[in-house]
This record gives structure tokens, sequence and C-alpha cells, in this order.
């Protein structure tokens, strides 16, 4: 059989690649804000990285349980720091539902059926996760692996979805929050966390922050779409306002100083929020509103533009797979045996080093993840030479300014 040879220019997919980017950037409208995109899609990598670096499966006599490196190295606390960035995702959520409520009632659409679209877009990959997990779960307990493994499993996997539940109460909310000042929210938790730590209240009460606490970055993107926040000295004030007060509360208060759950610990920031975790949520917005005009320039570069586009178009899936990315790598790696940095205790340098080399691998395998479920989030995929999904969601939002950008 004779050799058969490809020809494949030098640059080919690199030029492809750049066209597409190009095509990306010509089809959005001038008027949107890039930087609106950029910080949901850090957001969203952030929270995604965090949970990848302090979450380790441990095996212990057969069985899987969660451990942390926080529990045994807390001086990585600042790795809390970086990556806890949920704040700065309810600063943008609370802005775009709020702008697009009122686009919407400008344009005569009905609440419900504003509702109805945000919630479809929030809920349809959630169908994907839960079918998934039911059957692995059941699969897992027939082929007699313990209960306490399955529930530890199923545990991760689903965490997130806490996330969307509260962010979903607030977004059913839009109409009522348009106009609430965030001191109002900050209130009800400093006098939760008053009651709760300070005059020895039940500890149920922390969980009315659930609500409170995440209202507060969410009012605060309404006050953005009021035009409430413009100017460099509102980022300045919550930058160094919210970072002096959680470092009154962490050194002076016995706040913890990680910003997310550790196993083990008696107080979490994170379940549920407490005032430290909401103060340095509002260091995070105004670090985050301080960097718009930087972000707005650079993404004006079609490929940086690009990748912020394809992020938040798959948003979700990344969000809700990406626990499952890393129990998938963990499982798999079992047949080897228990391998450094993924079945270890996270107890010394050595571990964190190990982590960081599994990073590229959970995120191959959340690729094929997002490969396999991303049409729960986008749709059917595209067919008969259609462009892409990204290009089309731009592309409609404004079509005239659209025709004179790819003119252009």
């Amino acid at each position: 059989m004779p050799e058969i040879r490809t020809h494949i220019p030098r640059g080919g997919v690199r030029d492809g690649i750049r066209r597409a980017a190009a095509e990306v950037d010509a089809v959005t409208p001038p008027g949107r804000d890039r930087a609106v995109d950029a910080l949901r899609a850090f957001a969203i990598l952030g929270v995604v990285l965090g949970h990848w670096l302090v979450t380790a499966l441990v095996v212990d006599g057969g069985a899987l349980h969660t451990a942390s490196p926080l529990q045994h190295m807390p001086w990585l606390a600042p790795i809390s720091w970086a990556f806890q960035t949920l704040a700065v995702f309810f600063l943008v959520g609370g802005h775009v539902a709020t702008r697009g409520y009122t686009s919407a009632r400008a344009r005569g659409v009905t609440y419900g059926q504003w509702l109805k679209g945000r919630m479809a877009r929030l809920f349809k990959p959630v169908a994907a996760v839960l079918a998934l997990w039911t059957v692995a779960a059941v699969a897992l307990l027939l082929t007699g692996v313990p209960f306490g493994t399955v529930r530890t499993l199923v545990k991760l996997a689903l965490s997130p979805m806490w996330f969307l539940l509260v962010f979903a109460v607030l977004t059913a909310a839009t109409p009522l929050l348009r106009r609430l000042h965030p001191l109002w929210p900050l209130a009800v938790v400093l006098h939760v966390d008053i009651v709760r730590f300070g005059l020895g209240g039940p500890d149920w009460l922390g969980w009315v922050n659930l609500a409170a606490g995440w209202l507060v970055p969410y009012t605060l993107g309404a006050a953005w779409t009021r035009g409430e926040l413009e100017g460099r000295r509102v980022g300045w004030l919550l930058l160094g306002g919210g970072a002096v007060v959680t470092a009154v509360l962490v050194v002076g208060a016995g706040y913890p100083a990680s910003m997310v759950g550790v196993p083990g610990a008696q107080v979490s920031n994170l379940n549920p929020p407490t005032l430290a975790a909401v103060t340095f949520g509002l260091a995070q917005c105004g670090l985050a509103l301080l960097l718009r005009d930087r972000l707005r320039r650079g993404m004006r570069r079609p490929f940086a533009w690009a990748a912020v586009a394809l992020v938040n178009l798959s948003a979700m899936t990344v969000f809700l797979w990406h626990q499952t990315a890393l129990m998938a790598t963990t499982a798999t790696g079992l047949a080897v045996g228990r391998l450094p940095g993924l079945h270890t205790v996270p107890d010394g340098l050595g571990w964190v080093a190990a982590r960081l080399a599994w990073l590229p691998v959970f995120a191959l395998v959340l690729t094929v993840c997002w490969a396999a479920f991303r049409s729960f989030e986008q749709g059917p995929r595209r067919v008969g030479g259609r462009a892409s999904r990204v290009i089309r969601v731009h592309r409609r939002t404004d079509p005239a300014p659209v025709k004179e950008a790819r003119r252009a």
C-alpha cells in the first residue's frame, strides 16, 4: 500500500486560530464592555484552580476521604486569597442581571420571559451532572464501593450546586434588588456575626449570611449598573477598606485566615460566609473595579478576547464539571497505585509540587468533559458551515454595529 503524505502548511493551524479570533473580535458590538466578560472568566477560572489546589482525595484503608493542604500547612492561606473569587462573580452577576432586566423591560419583555431565559442558562447544564452522578453513585454502590467513599465523591461533585442555588435566588429577586444599597445586607452580616460569635448565639444563625453575604457584591453590581461605581476613588476605597477590615478581623478578632473551608476547622469563612469573607470580597471587588480600564485595553487583542468569549460561553460547564475532572483523574490513578499529589496526605511541599504537576492533567480531563457536555449549555453543535456558537452569540446582539465592524 503506498505511503500517504499529508502536507500541512507551516503556520496553517496558527493562521486559522488567528482568523477565528479576528472574526470573533469583528462581530462583537463596539459598545460591549469586554471588561465584564473578562472579570467573569477570571472569577470562574480562579474558583476552578483554587479547588484543584486545595482539594485532596486521600486513600485511607481502601476508602477515599477529603483533605486539604491548608489543614497541614496553614501558612498556605494566601492561596485562598488569590483563588477564592466568588465575590467578583457575584459582582459581575449583579451588574449583568440588573442591566439585562432593565434592557428587557425597555423592550417590553415580561419578568417571566426574562427570568425563564436566565434560569435556562443556569440550570440546563445541571441536568447532565445530576444524571451522570446518579448513575455513577448507584453503579459504585452495586460494585461494593464503601458508602463513605461514594458519599465523599458525590458531595464533592455536587458541591458547586449551592452556588447556583444562591445565584438563582438572587437573580429571581433582581427587580427588588436593583435599588438596594450594599450597606443593608452588610449590616445584616455584621449583626449575625456579633450575635453568633460575640454573644454566643446558635451556629445555625450563620446561615442567614448565605443570602446576605452574597447580596453585598450582587447589590454592588447593581450599583455599577446605576453608574455609582465610576471613577477610581470607589475602587480604592473598597480595596483599601476591605483589606484593612479583613486584616483586623483575622488578626484581632480570631477569624480564620483562610477564605475557604478547611476540613476539621471549627469555623469556616465560606460555609456559611462570615463578615471576614464579605469584607475580603469587597476588597476583591474594589480591585476588579480598578482593573476595568486595563482589561478593556487588553481585550482589544483579538486572541485574548476570543479566549475570554469561549470561557464565558462555557462558564457553567467548566464550573460544574471541574470537580468531576479531578475525581476522574484520582480514580483512574488508583489503578496504578497511591500517586503523590493525587492520593497522598497533603502535608508537605512535595505534595504541593506534585499537585502542580497534575494541573495539566486535570485541565485535559476537564476539556474532555467540556467536549462531551457543552451542548447542554450552548445548544446543539453547528452543522453545515454555520458560524461557531461564539461568533453567533456576539453577532446577534447588535446587528448594525456588527456589520460595520466586519466591513472595517
